[in-house]
């Protein structure tokens, strides 16, 4: 199987692609802002580099969220349209799994892994995982103050690997054996493909490639619709 990846859902650009179980070719590149500028020449480079097309793949596979709106629109709409142009089935990937995919270590199966990601606001994105899988069915929006308590719900004891762009903000109020991750903090493309190649083979659905908002846009409609009051 062939899998075109790709990520602009926080703080970076990345492309890669998977083949066979192996990633052939890849990009990543941290930034803040100007992914839409970046990720159609990053893709076309990242497939020149595996010697494919589009056309070439099998699966293509995106990040959905949590992360930033303008970001995930960016990258949502190139895949999707690439997929839509070229007839080839698109998959979402929670920006949570890909980076929880870079931390988790089969060999410490019982070692949890909490990403935590910033949101530019006053709370952060969580999701909880271990070798198996999450343990929070969805990715939440929680403050930094009722992160302990969310904690001590799932029943989580030993110890704790943190990791993501808000980790140290997730590190300063948890108490215990709490880890800093040498993973990655932003998704990577590879591990993309890796979370949506592991999805075909278990036989499960396929996340639709839709947005996963956790908070509601900043932009709001004016009141008169924006029109000159008489």
């Amino acid at each position: 199987m062939k899998i075109l990846a790709l990520d602009t859902a926080t703080s970076g650009c990345s492309v890669a692609v998977r083949m066979d179980g192996e990633t052939i070719a890849g990009a990543l590149e941290p930034m803040t802002r100007g992914q839409s500028e970046v990720v159609m020449p990053m893709l076309m480079g990242v497939l020149d580099q595996a010697g494919m097309s589009v056309s070439d793949v099998d699966l293509i596979a995106v990040t959905r969220g949590p992360g930033a709106f303008t970001g995930l629109r960016t990258g949502l709409a190139a895949a999707r349209g690439l997929a839509l142009a070229s007839g080839i089935p698109c998959c979402g990937v929670t920006t949570t799994q890909a980076i929880a995919a870079a931390a988790i270590d089969p060999k410490n199966p019982d070692r949890t892994i909490l990403v935590a990601l910033d949101s530019k606001r006053a709370d952060i994105y969580v999701q909880v995982f271990d070798a198996s899988g999450p343990l929070m069915d969805q990715p939440r929006a929680v403050s930094l103050d009722d992160l302990p308590k969310l904690i001590d719900e799932l029943g989580l004891v030993g110890r704790i690997d943190v990791v993501g762009d808000a980790q140290d903000r997730a590190r300063s109020v948890l108490k215990g054996e709490i880890i800093k991750s040498t993973a990655p903090e932003i998704p990577d493309a590879r591990f993309v493909a890796g979370v949506a190649e592991q999805v075909v083979l278990s036989g499960a659905p396929m996340m639709d490639p839709s947005p996963l908002y956790l908070r509601p846009a900043d932009a709001i409609v004016p009141k008169n619709w924006g029109r000159l009051r008489p």
